[in-house]
């Protein structure tokens, strides 16, 4: 990869891969971290990198980074919560965005992944494919396992209140 295909990508790419991140985990100073640390990764790799895989490069980067990131404030969040006694509370929701967000979370990681590149960034099945390294009929058996995943769950919460 030149410097020129460097800057390119940067051009190109950021706010699609900032947007992508900052869906996932609705922070905007670890979202702008984790796009950053991204395109370093990609610097500092660049002549391994192929400049016409470079999208797919940085988005995979970027969800692996995004998911260290979150099982590393999740461990962290764990050993807090255990020093804290627990308190009784309802769950209540309102909002089908939060449970739909709720959700989500709880889908498998590449489910998680193609459902969002899909439904929320809108790329096709063949870009996300490119992306994930996935075939086409992965992707889409991966995101019909999910949005009927989402499905049950979403009926089972409204069962439930």
């Amino acid at each position: 990869m030149t410097i020129t295909e460097y800057n390119l990508a940067v051009d190109n790419y950021s706010d699609r891969l900032y947007r992508f991140v900052l869906k996932s985990i609705k922070d905007v100073h670890a979202a702008q971290d984790i796009v950053q640390d991204s395109y370093e990764k990609l610097w500092k790799n660049r002549e391994n990198v192929d400049g016409t895989k470079v999208k797919s490069y940085l988005f995979t980067t970027a969800y692996h980074t995004m998911i260290d990131r979150i099982r590393k404030e999740k461990r962290s969040a764990f050993a807090e919560d255990m020093s804290l006694p627990e308190e009784g509370h309802e769950s209540n929701y309102s909002d089908l965005s939060e449970i739909l967000k709720e959700a989500v979370n709880k889908l498998p990681e590449i489910q998680r992944m193609v459902v969002l590149l899909r439904d929320y960034e809108g790329y096709n099945y063949q870009e996300i494919g490119e992306l994930t390294n996935l075939s086409e009929s992965q992707v889409k058996v991966y995101i019909y396992r999910a949005r009927l995943f989402l499905k049950k769950y979403i009926g089972s919460i409204e069962a439930v209140a």
